[in-house]
């Protein structure tokens, strides 16, 4: 069995048929994040700011610290586990935006580095795929509550 020569960095990337300035707000403002990702956070994302975002129906967590918000072109936060999470928001034309996720920093052993990496790639796939269908098509798909409909903790 070899070993990694680098911790991977996974990237999750979509085109959302939106204005950039829509598309980065839904990642900053929690009134539309929570229709497509986690359910709860403490506020809105600011640099420099600490803040929790809850997935209820699981009862868990991730207190985050935003390092930076560029309007309409870069988010950057460090997770609890301190792996780091970049979104960049790239305008393709007056109403398409591309927008690449970047997540490293994984750490333990090889095999729960690789782990953490393939979940990372669903998990930001998914939450992409959900933004997707809520901007384009007003579509709530339920997507995050119901990757583990029996991990749920009041089931």
């Amino acid at each position: 069995m070899t070993s990694l020569s680098r911790s991977p960095v996974v990237q999750a990337e979509m085109l959302i048929r939106r204005p950039v300035r829509e598309v980065f707000d839904a990642f900053v403002d929690p009134a539309v994040t929570t229709k497509f990702w986690f359910t709860k956070s403490s506020g809105i994302l600011q640099e420099g700011r600490r803040i929790r975002w809850e997935w209820e129906m699981y009862g868990v967590f991730d207190d985050i610290f935003v390092h930076a918000i560029e309007a309409n072109k870069r988010i950057r936060i460090e997770s609890s586990d301190g792996t780091e999470v970049e979104w960049t928001f790239e305008s393709r034309a007056e109403s398409e935006t591309f927008v690449t996720i970047t997540n490293s920093g994984f750490t333990g052993n090889d095999d729960a580095v690789v782990s953490q990496a393939i979940d990372s790639m669903g998990g930001y796939t998914m939450v992409l795929c959900g933004l997707k269908a809520l901007l384009e098509h007003g579509i709530s798909l339920n997507l995050v509550a119901d990757k583990a409909p029996d991990a749920h903790v009041n089931r």
